[in-house]
């Protein structure tokens, strides 16, 4: 039997010296909140130099070092080379861009380091308040249940499961997919719905052939009469259709689909009907353009990311379900070690962890409540508004341009546009402005993203950024015309 260390020599991971920490983390708010405030000197985004990544390259460190020390490595070998979505002028994929007070929430939270997977806590009362305002703002029931997830791939996952369990028409949870009798179970999406789709029936055990791909009309909206036909086909053919899913701001354009007819069509056919309104649902917090998501209150399941159109910090998004019965039924799973106790701090123990996947669970209601107790929202449904008019902006830019091309409808936030030349083939034009996409945001002044519309190179904006002005689209239109310019004259 080992030798038990006498008690003056237990060691703790706490300062040895407070006043050196506490003016250490002093220092860090100062150097992130003039970071912050000066984000528009920077460029948007410039490559990690393969000197700085030799650097973090580096053995698992064995021994202790001086935290002042380490934070000087920060400031020089990871600070200076983010994604960029904090800047002004990064409008790539759909990313939120953080603000100021959100990055304080996440450090008080992370002081208070709590686990809320429920217990009588001020953490879970935070959380349960932020789904009822939550559902407030998308007109869901009161009665409906509510889970703050890590972002839009898990919440769609968690509503999916759902809609899985109460459509299949057997216990699930008791005898899987593996029985012979079980149905082949089915979900629906049309051809713009997002990748997380896929990955969810793989995970589900549904397989990739349960995705049923549903075609898209001219604004990229699912075709209902399409839809309707395959349903049909598949209960004809003996399986079981269970889900529908409908865009609120589909990823490549920003499309929403008709969620009135969806769920007209849902209804009819007692189908799951799951919304995924990763960043459109947000369009519901304006009241000018309310009206692109009408019908997204009817949903079974509604999937949303607040890290993204609320402006907050990664990583935090959330699902709402309608039945808060058949939410729980899921997922719920109650061993002994977890079992809610009349009294103490075991009160509600799994509350959270009732609803969903994960049982460790960390504070992100704080940043959300933070944000809505400080901004408002009306502030947030603003600045929503504002995105979608800047969209309105830089489509009229394009427009206005002879060698600037839009390719698609401009419903909501993003604008699909490309370079082009009369006369010049497809072909040409796809690699012509893939390079003037790579060019834009290795020059630093702005950072698209690049997707297909019918099978063409485009340029991608998406504007979920409360730090843009119109003067930041003008100076993007001026770059892709000074670079399309050149790269067809054959300059470089």
């Amino acid at each position: 039997m080992s030798e038990m260390k006498p008690a003056n020599d237990e060691e703790t991971l706490d300062p040895q010296d407070w006043n050196a920490m506490r003016a250490l983390g002093h220092r860090m708010v100062d150097d992130m909140m003039t970071y912050l405030q000066s984000v528009r000197e920077r460029p948007v985004w410039q490559p990690v130099p393969e000197d700085v990544k030799r650097q973090l390259n580096e053995p698992l460190p064995l021994e202790s070092h001086d935290p002042a020390t380490v934070y000087e490595e920060f400031l020089k070998n990871i600070l200076p080379y983010p994604t960029g979505n904090i800047h002004p002028r990064f409008w790539g994929w759909v990313m939120g861009n953080g603000t100021p007070l959100g990055m304080l929430s996440d450090m008080l939270a992370s002081g208070m380091n709590a686990h809320v997977a429920g217990y009588d806590q001020a953490a879970t009362i935070v959380e349960c308040q932020v789904i009822e305002w939550l559902k407030e703002l998308f007109v869901m029931p009161r009665e409906a249940s509510g889970l703050l997830v890590s972002g839009g791939t898990m919440a769609n996952l968690v509503g999916l499961t759902v809609g899985r369990n109460a459509k299949a028409g057997f216990d699930l949870r008791r005898h899987g997919l593996q029985s012979s009798n079980a149905p082949k179970l089915l979900v629906y999406g049309s051809t713009e719905t997002h990748s997380w789709a896929q990955k969810a029936v793989e995970l589900l055990g549904l397989g990739v052939e349960s995705l049923r791909s549903v075609a898209v009309d001219s604004n990229f909206e699912i075709d209902i009469d399409a839809l309707r036909d395959v349903v049909a086909a598949d209960r004809a053919a003996g399986h079981r259709p269970f889900c529908v899913i409908g865009n609120a701001g589909t990823v490549n354009t920003g499309a929403t689909d008709d969620l009135v007819a969806l769920a007209d069509f849902c209804q009819q056919e007692s189908l799951w009907f799951h919304v995924d309104g990763a960043f459109g649902a947000l369009a519901a917090m304006s009241p000018k353009y309310r009206y692109v998501v009408a019908g997204m209150e009817r949903a079974d399941s509604l999937a949303f990311d607040l890290h993204k159109w609320v402006y907050l910090p990664y990583e935090v998004g959330g699902v709402i379900v309608r039945d808060e019965q058949v939410h729980r039924g899921a997922f719920s799973l109650t061993p002994t070690y977890l079992t809610s106790s009349q009294r103490g701090i075991s009160v509600e123990t799994t509350y959270f962890a009732d609803l969903g996947i994960q049982l460790s669970r960390g504070f992100r209601a704080l940043k959300v409540w933070t944000a809505f107790k400080t901004h408002g929202a009306l502030l947030i449904g603003r600045m929503i508004e504002q995105n979608i008019e800047q969209a309105k902006y830089l489509q009229v830019l394009v427009e206005a341009h002879s060698n600037l091309e839009l390719l698609a409808p401009v419903p909501l936030n993003v604008v699909c546009f490309r370079f082009r030349i009369n006369g010049s083939g497809e072909d040409a034009l796809d690699k012509l402005n893939e390079e003037i996409l790579w060019r834009v945001q290795e020059s630093g002044v702005a950072v698209p993203s690049g997707t297909r519309i019918n099978g063409r190179f485009a340029l991608r904006v998406a504007i979920t950024n409360h730090r843009s002005r119109r003067e930041d689209f003008d100076m993007l239109i001026s770059k892709v015309l000074e670079l399309g310019t050149n790269l067809s004259r054959g300059e470089t």
